[in-house]
């Protein structure tokens, strides 16, 4: 299905959005819509012929868990809501622990990296068909940035989505933003991984743009699309032209003429990059005889066994050509669940790194880990830096240290403001007065008096011995 130029649509620049000329179709964060009803600029856009896309966030498919049948079912009802022609999410988990580490659950707030190893990918396949058989349209998944990798890794990205396609008949949706990002941060190629993937494959294109500090690419959203992404763009368009080339964009929103002076540059990237006219090479034949890495790989397929490496997914189980699934091994998802929830206890717990790892970077990805959660809390609940005035930010990473996120942002902002009542926090007795009346306004019960104050910091401090 073609799509053609989008734009990501975001309550702070829901009138821009709807002002832009020649965007053919928006894409909402599928999390923060309602299941029964859409903002009046949604509604508005629909009426006007836009197609509007859900984009989720929070399944982690890439988790050791199988998806959850309630965030299924959700991201189902915004896709009949909206009439969309498909629906995306992230090759990535955003959660770790409970029943099979029979350890606390633990939430990143965050898209982190699974292993591309055998084991991950048959876990990822295994949930992607539960999704493919929940939704009632075809999914895309999206490959992620990263700060970290994860030692002893058996494929590349682009045999990674290779065979993650040729195995489930998912579309893909690359992000160029991302395979910069990981060029820059990990030393891997966009070329070579948009030689090895099935680009046949790719429902749509994100774009975005980010900012590198101290040799570190930061996948913000935040700041323009830079020439290097929009080079990685041209090399993605030279090989296939996508059904869809999305802007993305989730904080500092530029005025309207910036958002479309972006477009613009993106689809004269899209003109000048497109190939002559003619056979071009055989990327397809490329990607069979290139050998996957790793010691116990087995061959690559050369796609004779009928299973439709490029076959996209229809809603409700609909893979036609694809290959019957095999049941994920046993002790497979065991072995990924513990890996995954040592790796986020580390990232979000303080607890040792799991071996492999380079510190540095893992030390890089907790900080970015914190700086996003209380920007987002900041976010959901702006009046508790308003409460707390400059003191916000270190009291917040302070708690967040030894506070795990178990839930979301909104249970995560109410958990911080007890906390800082437990501790006799805000000095300023006005502003004590007020945190207290908002965290009882929102938490349904009355705040902790004292006594349970002292009885929760006591109880603080053992632990933490």
């Amino acid at each position: 299905m073609e799509l053609g130029m989008g734009i990501g649509w975001r309550p702070e620049i829901a009138a821009e959005v709807e002002a832009l000329s020649g965007v053919d179709w928006v894409e909402a964060v599928a999390e923060n819509l309602c299941d029964d009803h859409l903002p009046g600029s949604l509604a508005g856009l629909r009426e006007r012929g836009v197609t509007v896309v859900p984009h989720g966030v929070a399944l982690g498919l890439g988790g050791a868990d199988r998806p959850d049948p309630g965030r299924l079912a959700a991201l189902a009802a915004r896709a009949e809501l909206l009439g969309a022609p498909l629906v995306t999410e992230h090759i990535a988990f955003v959660r770790a622990g409970g029943p099979l580490t029979a350890s606390p659950r633990l939430e990143a707030g965050h898209l982190l990296p699974v292993p591309r190893t055998r084991d991950a990918l048959d876990v990822l396949c295994e949930n992607v068909r539960i999704a493919q058989d929940s939704l009632p349209v075809p999914l895309a998944l999206e490959n992620i940035a990263a700060l970290i990798t994860w030692p002893d890794e058996e494929l590349t990205e682009g045999q990674f989505l290779a065979e993650l396609v040729e195995r489930t008949g998912v579309r893909l949706l690359i992000d160029v933003a991302n395979l910069h990002t990981n060029h820059v941060n990990l030393g891997q190629d966009p070329a070579k991984a948009l030689d090895e993937l099935p680009v046949e494959a790719i429902a749509y294109v994100h774009v975005a743009g980010g900012v590198e500090k101290n040799g570190v690419w930061h996948d913000t959203h935040a700041h323009p699309v830079s020439p290097p992404v929009l080079d990685v763009l041209a090399e993605l368009r030279s090989r296939v032209d996508p059904p869809g080339v999305l802007l993305e964009r989730d904080d500092a929103f530029p005025p309207g003429a910036e958002l479309a002076g972006e477009l613009d540059a993106i689809r004269a990237t899209l003109r000048k990059a497109a190939p002559p006219a003619g056979p071009g090479p055989d990327r397809a034949a490329r990607r069979r005889t290139a050998p996957p890495t790793g010691p116990d790989a087995p061959p690559a397929s050369d796609g004779s066994d009928g299973s439709g490496g490029s076959g996209g997914s229809g809603g409700s189980g609909d893979r036609t050509g694809v290959a019957a699934p095999a049941p994920v091994p046993a002790g497979t998802r065991d072995r990924t669940a513990v890996a995954q929830a040592a790796l986020l206890s580390a990232l979000v717990a303080g607890t040792p790194a799991p071996e492999g790892f380079d510190h540095r970077r893992l030390r890089v990805q907790s900080r970015a880990l914190a700086t996003k959660r209380a920007d987002v809390v900041a976010k959901v609940a702006p009046e508790l830096p308003e409460i707390l005035g400059d003191g916000y930010r270190a009291a917040f990473l302070a708690y967040a240290r030894s506070r795990p996120m178990s839930g979301g942002y909104r249970r995560d902002a109410l958990a911080f403001a007890e906390h800082v009542l437990v501790a006799g926090g805000p000095a300023d007795p006005a502003a004590r007065r007020r945190l207290t009346y908002w965290w009882q306004d929102r938490s349904g019960a009355r705040p902790p008096r004292r006594a349970t104050r002292l009885v929760r910091a006591a109880r603080a401090v053992l632990v933490r011995r």
